[in-house]
């Protein structure tokens, strides 16, 4: 088993999506074969190689386990995930036989008839049990379970030490106290936002409207109504984007700005604050900030509380249209186990979705402290709906937010508008 015969260059990858007819993928294998070749697509890092390595230790234990059998891998893009994918459930004889794939997608492909129902097979897994609720609810669609989670992202307050050092201020506690603190700073350091913010940056708001009680949406069981116009989730719409302005980070410049964008300029130094991920890290490293900085979890409403926060990660599944499910279903375990997960971490800095295996590593390392506190404390996810695709496509929450911060509406008829295109694509799906 070499390397070399795992990666598949990518123009023929994209050749063959280009070529994949679109047929239906709707029914499952009845084949379930115990040899031969299975083929695995796992998204292709910034830094690749160390996510191979740890893959490829993986690969040469479930390749002695199970004689006569070998897999391929291709690490496609993340960009191009959606059409690979999609192509591939539509046309079972190009598609893959295990995939990765982002935690936000679950319901759609499930939709589609692309991944099995691995429910029996979760339940019977010894490691489950220790799996975080919230990366669990992020492969369970109707009470199935379609995959394993892989690995988890969330995000906290990073802050420049140097900064609140110099004007004597304390770490914010509450989001009030955020605020202030971000204007307090513009006003003491013009060249500087007091925290950097974005109009196109959806994660970074949403733990303002979690926190004062509002949710993006309603429902259960795939059936779904938008709440992002109740009275609560408007107080968090008003709280974030009062940090739109000259006093603390400018409209005209923030507006557009997504979540790479704020932790660019804080790695940059020009910024004091940002919402950053665990997987933000080493770009603020690499930054002119590395060394005076600070992470704490980004405060709630209530001295000491701490905002919910979007988990964010991605997941493992099985395709439906596999003629190997038994041991495309032993390797997601394998790859999504403690093990390889911890691995991934040491790797990758990944954080694991297992409870424990979390708390080992964050006693390992120092930086992983925030967002374990922030995982543990409280935290969110999409609606588990196939429509959520269609509002994230439709940048429906950013046009929401650059609507108010540029003045166009006020937080009532902006969040009206939302609520009605939400609402308009979950009614699209049934």
């Amino acid at each position: 088993m070499k390397l070399s015969v795992r990666m598949v260059a990518v123009a023929a990858v994209l050749a063959t999506a280009a070529c994949a007819p679109q047929t239906s993928g709707n029914s499952s294998s009845d084949k379930d074969e115990k040899t031969g070749t299975l083929r695995v697509w796992l998204f292709q890092e910034v830094n690749n190689t160390p996510k191979e390595e740890v893959v490829d230790s993986v690969l040469a234990e479930f390749e002695k386990a199970h004689e006569g059998t070998d897999v391929t891998v291709e690490y496609i893009p993340v960009e191009t995930r959606a059409q690979r994918i999609k192509a591939a459930i539509n046309d079972p004889e190009s598609a893959p036989d295990l995939v990765e794939y982002g935690n936000t997608d679950t319901a759609g492909y499930v939709k589609d008839g692309g991944l099995a129902d691995v429910t029996e097979e979760f339940a019977a897994w010894d490691e489950a049990k220790d799996t975080d609720p919230t990366a669990r609810q992020s492969v369970t669609v109707g009470g199935k379970i379609y995959g394993a989670p892989y690995f988890v992202g969330v995000r906290a307050l990073y802050y420049r030490t140097d900064v609140f050092e110099e004007l004597g201020l304390d770490v914010p506690k509450t989001q009030a106290e955020l605020i202030s603190t971000a204007k307090e700073i513009r006003a003491a350091k013009p060249e500087l936002y007091g925290i950097a913010v974005g109009g196109a940056y959806t994660y970074g708001a949403m733990p303002f409207i979690w926190a004062h009680g509002g949710e993006l949406a309603t429902g259960t069981g795939g059936s779904y109504a938008a709440a992002i116009d109740s009275a609560a989730a408007r107080k968090g719409i008003e709280a974030y984007t009062s940090l739109f302005g000259d006093d603390n980070c400018p409209a005209a410049k923030c507006a557009a700005m997504t979540g790479n964008d704020t932790i660019t300029a804080f790695a940059a130094g020009k910024a004091a604050m940002a919402i950053g991920g665990d997987f933000s890290h080493a770009a603020v490293e690499a930054g002119k900030v590395k060394g005076t900085y600070a992470v704490v979890p980004l405060p709630g409403l209530k001295p000491g509380s701490i905002a919910p926060a979007f988990a964010g990660g991605n997941n493992l599944g099985v395709l439906k249209s596999t003629t190997h499910r038994t041991l495309a279903v032993d390797l997601m375990k394998r790859l999504a186990s403690k093990k390889a997960q911890g691995e991934l971490f040491e790797a990758m800095g990944f954080l694991p979705t297992f409870s424990d295996v979390r708390q080992q590593v964050a006693a390992k390392e120092a930086f992983v402290k925030p967002f374990v506190e922030t995982l543990a404390a409280d935290t969110k996810f999409v609606p588990a709906s196939p429509a959520w695709a269609q509002i994230d496509a439709g940048q429906v929450l950013p046009t929401m937010f650059q609507e108010v911060v540029s003045g166009k509406k006020d937080v009532a008829t902006a969040s009206a508008d939302a609520a009605k295109k939400m609402n308009d694509a979950f009614g699209s799906v049934g």
